[in-house]
């Protein structure tokens, strides 16, 4: 049987191989651009159940860049150099597993002051900047002498402080970490002349002696369900001993309102912030502690969220 022989051309191809082609030159990355970045963060962000995307996107960039929304908006063509990218990525990630917008920042806007938050304290809500403004309209005088019972970030004592300038405010924590958040929010402040931070579970370490005007707390109040049931925001990252109390969320509340006549003037205002289901049981509290004129009040969304009492005369 003839063999099967290679083709002339064949053989003359093999005899003088072709130079191999060289490799292709790598294609560049595309630039991205600052508007670029922000979209794709909002859009990883809100994969990850992350409420208003957009928002948090610009603010955790323009966080890592030292930019303000002004300023973002004003670049958005900007194309971001791989330093920039690494220092976004890191806030983005810890954003994406629902780490709070404000601890990654390490301060927030309430009541017209800049506070440092961080894993020490609650992140003040903004519900309560509401419990100020009543306060201020239930006060028939500046009032001289506060407490603020239960203070965290020491966001409320600090506010009051800053509204009147001639009152003094106790502002009482049972956390060593939130006291030491509070005082330095009162440092940064220049308010420590007049707010003083005391470690106390309650009343305990509080004397009798000198009554106050205001007695204020916005207490633990949700029940272990309530916060189970919470974002990931509040149910893995804030304090659960802040969220917390026992009794249905009232323990609290109860322990609060049983002490509070020895420690405020005649006449003298208490202003607590609740679980919206409280306000029937706190009423009749108050009520059998000897307080009068016990109201309640809706928050913004319609829901009992604060309750005023007064000591008698």
């Amino acid at each position: 049987m003839m063999s099967k022989l290679p083709s002339p051309r064949i053989a003359v191809m093999s005899s003088a191989p072709t130079p191999p082609t060289p490799p292709a030159a790598p294609t560049p990355a595309t630039p991205l651009t600052l508007l670029a970045v922000i979209q794709k963060t909002t859009d990883f962000l809100t994969t990850k159940g992350v409420e208003s995307a957009r928002l948090n996107a610009e603010l955790l960039i323009g966080h890592a860049l030292g930019l303000k929304r002004m300023q973002l908006y004003l670049q958005f063509e900007r194309v971001l150099a791989e330093a920039d990218l690494e220092k976004i990525r890191p806030l983005v990630k810890r954003r994406s597993l629902r780490e709070p917008l404000q601890y990654i920042l390490g301060e927030t806007e309430w009541a017209g002051l800049r506070l440092k938050v961080d894993r020490r304290a609650l992140i003040p809500r903004h519900e309560t900047e509401l419990l100020i403004e009543l306060i201020g309209e239930r006060l028939t005088a500046p009032p001289q002498r506060l407490l603020d019972l239960g203070t965290g970030s020491g966001a409320i004592a600090l506010a009051l402080a800053k509204r009147y300038e001639s009152a003094t405010v106790t502002a009482v924590d049972a956390s060593a970490e939130a006291l030491a958040l509070a005082s330095e929010n009162g440092l940064a402040l220049a308010l420590t002349d007049r707010v003083e931070f005391v470690r106390s579970s309650w009343y305990e370490a509080i004397p009798s002696g000198a009554p106050y005007d205001l007695i204020v707390s916005n207490p633990p109040y949700l029940t272990a369900e309530e916060t189970a049931a919470a974002e990931p925001e509040v149910r893995v990252h804030e304090p659960v001993s802040a969220l917390i109390s026992g009794g249905g969320g009232l323990d609290d509340l109860r322990l609060i309102i049983s002490g509070a006549a020895r420690f405020l003037k005649a006449g003298g205002l208490i202003a607590l912030e609740t679980g919206i289901a409280h306000h029937g049981e706190l009423g009749s509290l108050l009520t059998t502690a000897g307080f009068v004129a016990v109201e309640s009040r809706r928050d913004l969304t319609d829901r009992d969220r604060f309750v005023f009492a007064r000591r008698p005369e």
